[in-house]
């Protein structure tokens, strides 16, 4: 096994951080939206049948091929069924998204969109009608998922080991985003509470060490 990324002694066991090399994809897990990208080096995001951004917005707007409306245009239409977000990538030593876009205007640009029908986030909350409230934390929700893409993308996805006395006793695999909030943070508590025994080892320990 690689070497880990942090490691640390906590109640008589000792945690290691890994990077997860064979990670599941953030877009495999059940989203809320759906991220289309175009791009012609990499595959991103989730399938789709579209050649081109325009088709896409074609398609939820319900415009024909043979209206002359503008991309902005398309959007606002298609803004009318669903909640909508651009989503941008910077490539450069590594792969990056967001839903703002980046300052480097040669390494980065708009790569696609992140959507959820307005059907879907009723269905989702169990409403008849969607409100700016919950529009925004719909959007809210797609650029949740897209973080959690940028980490994948980003190679920052993490699992944990925890060993007593040099041997494997737990692991868990598959943390995204930074190690110290999510997979840490597990790793701590999936450590069992030290025995009484051994708590008066350990307190005896420190005696010895700090007379």
């Amino acid at each position: 096994m690689h070497e880990p990324v942090y490691e640390e002694a906590y109640q008589g066991h000792k945690i290691k951080i890994y990077h997860d090399p064979d990670s599941e994809s953030p877009r495999e897990w059940p989203n809320l939206g759906t991220l289309i990208c175009w791009h012609h080096r990499y595959r991103l995001g989730d399938s789709h049948p579209f050649d081109s951004p325009e088709a896409f917005l074609r398609n939820l707007s319900d415009v024909s091929d043979q209206s002359d409306l503008s991309m902005g245009q398309l959007r606002e239409r298609a803004e009318r069924k669903v909640v909508i977000l651009p989503v941008f990538l910077y490539d450069h030593s590594g792969l990056a998204m967001n839903t703002i876009g980046f300052h480097c205007p040669w390494d980065s640009g708009q790569v696609g969109f992140v959507y959820v029908t307005l059907e879907a986030v009723r269905k989702e909350f169990g409403v008849r009608r969607v409100t700016k409230s919950l529009r925004e934390k719909a959007e809210d929700i797609l650029r949740g998922e897209i973080v959690s893409y940028d980490a994948y993308l980003g190679g920052r996805v993490y699992g944990y080991v925890i060993e007593w006395d040099g041997e494997e006793v737990d692991a868990c695999w598959g943390f995204v985003g930074d190690y110290e909030l999510d997979c840490l943070f597990e790793a701590r508590r999936a450590v069992p509470a030290p025995l009484p025994s051994q708590t008066r080892e350990s307190a005896a320990a420190q005696a010895r060490a700090h007379p």
